[in-house]
């Protein structure tokens, strides 16, 4: 068997061990059809069939099952190796990120901490300095309900406002405040959607009591990036996180066409997860270190943008334990 179909394997012997393709998906950073593409491919090499749905999820062939055990033991023994051999690879560090995050947050400051570590090579989702290695990344970085109760792995949850191009947001300023967004384009971010605490134009525009027909109606984008290109082209408004966008609200490319009180905090957050044996090479120490001080910055800009979003109290933490300061 070729080489090229070591990925098919690993798509197939996660998509088995995890019971379904997305969360096979999710472990290799691609998506759920993608995962489905390549056992595909190696159903269509070997001529048959490997896996079905069942109720429970899905389980592998007649064909296969004599097989599923010595798959597992092969990437076992891969895993192993690669945890061995990734002591040696002290100028590399793979991350696996949402995108939005890497394009509008990550990538921009990224060359202060290459400046001072000129020799790291980097490997952000699959691309960049270092080549793609098999095996589990340095660290990951999601945006998703805070995991566990003392807030380790948290970087900063987002204070989401409307957000405009300077043009439209000097057409909208001559029209009375609660007639501002009738008849005006709305673009749909769904990156927030899975947190309640994200408001939707329909909610806020409900929160603010102004007045628009169907608010619901207009371009809805997965992703931040090209919903803040649709937003820069004038082509509407977008509710989006101000953490993100810091560079073009400072240059004065995107604007803020309502206060910032009238933001919302989200439940969610950008948190990091670094694996334990990844932080024993000294490279990756010091990239968790400045993470987490780029961070910090950005939560402190977003308190300082606006005495008005202060971020809500939350419940008490352990004495010593400083809030969002560590990263497991």
């Amino acid at each position: 068997m070729a080489l090229s179909h070591l990925k098919s394997l690993q798509a197939l012997e996660l998509a088995l061990r995890l019971g379904s393709l997305q969360a096979a998906g999710r472990a290799m950073w691609i998506t759920p059809a993608a995962v489905g593409q390549r056992i595909k491919a190696l159903e269509d090499y070997l001529g048959i069939e490997l896996v079905v749905r069942g109720r429970s999820g899905l389980r592998p062939t007649s064909e296969l099952a004599g097989a599923l055990e010595h798959l597992r033991s092969a990437f076992q023994e891969l895993d192993s190796v690669a945890t061995m051999l990734n002591l040696q690879r002290g100028d590399e560090i793979h991350i696996a990120a949402t995108s939005d995050f890497v394009d509008l947050w990550l990538k921009p400051r990224l060359e202060s901490f290459k400046a001072e570590h000129p020799k790291v090579l980097f490997c952000i989702n699959g691309e960049g300095d270092a080549p793609l290695r098999i095996g589990q990344v340095d660290c990951e970085i999601s945006f998703g309900p805070q995991r566990g109760d003392d807030g380790d792995s948290l970087l900063f949850r987002d204070f989401v406002v409307p957000i405009s191009s300077l043009e439209n947001t000097r057409r909208i300023s001559n029209v009375a405040l609660r007639d501002r967004l009738e008849g005006f384009p709305l673009l749909h971010l769904d990156f927030y959607k899975e947190d309640r605490s994200a408001p939707n134009w329909a909610a806020w525009i409900k929160t603010q009591r102004l007045k628009r027909t169907e608010p619901n109606r207009g371009i809805r984008f997965q992703r931040i990036k090209p919903a803040l290109e649709a937003v820069r082209a004038n082509a509407g408004l977008t509710i989006c996180g101000l953490a993100l966008i810091r560079p073009s609200i400072d240059d004065g490319t995107l604007s803020l066409p309502f206060p910032v009180s009238t933001g919302q905090w989200t439940d969610h957050a950008f948190q990091a997860r670094f694996r334990s044996d990844a932080l024993l090479r000294p490279q990756v120490k010091h990239f968790r270190e400045w993470l987490v001080g780029q961070a910090t910055a950005t939560r402190d800009w977003l308190v300082e943008h606006d005495q008005s979003a202060k971020p809500p109290r939350r419940r008490r933490r352990t004495p010593g334990r400083p809030h969002a300061a560590g990263i497991t």
